[in-house]
């Protein structure tokens, strides 16, 4: 198992065909899928060329918002830049994720 991040380095300006839901994305700044925000692993260091799926989303200033992906294949995480065009109750459910999926009981807190 793969435990770097890499940057997503696929080429902008070629069509996305979704391998999650199917949908068809042509040219632009495109490297997910605009709609499950899955990707297909095409990062230059290791294209194994496998299905990624969204893992979490990296906030990394004011306006600089990353989806990261992780490889179904190889476990590869990868890091690409959140696109305005992408489905906004999609990107919000993967954010606010682990607050509804805590890893400990949301009764323990009351105890702090």
């Amino acid at each position: 198992m793969s435990d770097h991040l890499t940057t997503d380095r696929t080429d902008p300006t070629t069509a996305f065909d979704c391998p999650s839901c199917g949908t068809s994305s042509a040219g632009g700044q495109r490297d997910h899928c605009p709609q499950c925000l899955h990707t297909r692993h095409r990062d230059s260091a290791d294209p194994c060329g496998a299905p990624m799926a969204p893992l979490a989303v990296a906030v990394h200033g004011p306006g600089d918002w990353r989806l990261i992906h992780r490889c179904t294949a190889c476990a590869t995480l990868t890091s690409a830049p959140v696109r305005a065009d992408d489905h906004q109750v999609a990107l919000m459910a993967l954010a606010v994720r682990p607050l509804a999926q805590p890893p400990f009981p949301l009764g323990l807190l009351g105890r702090i």
